[in-house]
């Protein structure tokens, strides 16, 4: 199982640990009990939370035991932002919001076998604990001249705002979360991203002082960025959550398909689960021909099936194609067709006026002279279908669903018209 710290490394999710030596004969001496966790402070994981999540899978498949831990009680804090404190949801969201992301993380770990995951909720441990306990018992064990020099508490500390001991105490609560799993499972590392770096070394540290001769680990994955300089895991509409609901999985597979050809390769290392060889031929094809964008398209694929299923990632895929003239829009669901078209470029009339009009109001024209000559030279699209008569009005029967119809100038300047009601 030592393997595994070598395959981290190789794909650029090895940060930082503890003790790497330690943590090799950990894991070749023996089955090792790990945990993640992630707080409900929102009804869904976004697409950065997948470096853990995914992470979690691969571990698991190293033969290491995974505790996924969604915190019902620090999803009521949250870990400190540098910027600003953060706005407390009341309880029963928090409540709704744990049981979201668990239907979330289950499918992408396996609750049979000898290391069979386990779902834990902090709130177990901390629900019947009152504060002079917590204190006593927890609070005695930190120095707060230490706590201070974690990056966001200093930041936050130089700020107008400061600081709340609410959020200042969120670093008890994530220790006592690995002393509470290292005593009910054995567990012996904790996982997360390295902006989390000082609660998993403070977690080590409780232990220490109240388990003497316990050995215990942490390994920290890099923070994933993007090659411009902006987060990771936002589009032009914002986050890209995992539920479909809040992030269709027709623009989920979008987000991965226009990734920077920099980060592409990265980006793959990290998320994929193909194998070193399949990956380096990825990133050969890439720099050969980027304009494909082949391994944007198998990362797309990979994680849009992992996260949303094989039939959904069907649709979108299908739907990606029958946009720009490689199959049949009327094929698509109302759904799928949709959720693509929310994704360009559109305009809502109430009545279909001359086409001409139309390519002006969805953009894809600047003047109606302009829509005139772009039809004139063949290149205006209804439906897919090359549009001849600029002055004519597409009949009702043309639109797809009895509501949309798609419109390309030339082969990638897409625009769709939604007939409303009025």
């Amino acid at each position: 199982m030592t393997d595994i710290v070598d395959e981290l490394k190789w794909r650029g999710l090895f940060a930082q640990s503890t003790d790497e030596d330690a943590l090799r004969k950990a894991l070749a001496d023996g089955p090792v009990t790990f945990y993640c966790g992630y707080d409900p402070t929102a009804a869904s994981l976004h697409v950065g939370h997948l470096v853990q999540v995914l992470t979690m899978r691969r571990l698991q498949q190293a033969g290491l035991r995974p505790l996924a831990l969604v915190g019902g009680a620090t999803g009521q804090i949250g870990d400190p932002r540098p910027t600003a404190e953060r706005t407390l949801n009341d309880p029963e969201t928090v409540a709704q919001w744990v049981t979201r992301l668990r239907t979330q993380i289950e499918p992408f770990l396996s609750f049979e076998g000898e290391n069979a995951a386990v779902m834990v909720n902090n709130l177990d441990w901390t629900a019947g604990l009152s504060a002079i306990e917590f204190l006593r018992d927890i609070g005695k064990h930190f120095r707060v001249n230490k706590m201070l020099t974690k990056e966001s508490i200093a930041r936050r500390l130089e700020s107008d705002e400061g600081i709340s001991y609410t959020e200042f105490s969120y670093q008890l609560l994530q220790s006592m979360d690995f002393l509470e799993l290292y005593r009910r499972y054995g567990c012996t590392l904790q996982q997360g991203g390295s902006d989390q770096w000082g609660n998993l070394t403070a977690g080590l540290d409780l232990i220490h002082r109240l388990e003497p001769g316990a050995e215990v680990h942490a390994l920290a994955t890099p923070l994933m960025t993007k090659a411009d300089g902006t987060k990771f895991g936002k589009s032009e509409s914002g986050a890209v959550w995992l539920d479909a609901e809040m992030t269709t999985p027709y623009a989920f597979y979008q987000f991965w398909l226009n990734v920077d050809d920099r980060d592409i390769s990265r980006y793959m290392r990290i998320l994929s689960f193909r194998t070193p060889a399949e990956l380096e031929e990825l990133e050969k094809v890439t720099e050969e021909r980027p304009q494909a964008r082949t391994a944007q398209r198998a990362l797309a694929e990979e994680l849009t099936t992992l996260v949303h299923g094989a039939d959904q990632c069907a649709a979108v895929v299908a739907a990606s194609k029958a946009l720009f003239g490689q199959g049949e829009l009327g094929e698509l669901d109302e759904a799928t067709l949709s959720a693509a078209l929310s994704e360009v470029p559109h305009a809502r009339v109430t009545e279909l006026g001359p086409l001409v009009d139309l390519l002006v109001e969805a953009g894809l024209a600047p003047s109606k002279s302009g829509a005139r000559r772009t039809v004139k030279e063949g290149g205006a699209y209804v439906n897919n279908v090359k549009a001849v008569d600029g002055e004519a009005a597409p009949g009702r029967e043309e639109l797809l669903h009895g509501r949309w119809l798609v419109l390309r100038r030339g082969k990638k300047n897409l625009a769709a018209i939604e007939v409303t009601a009025g």
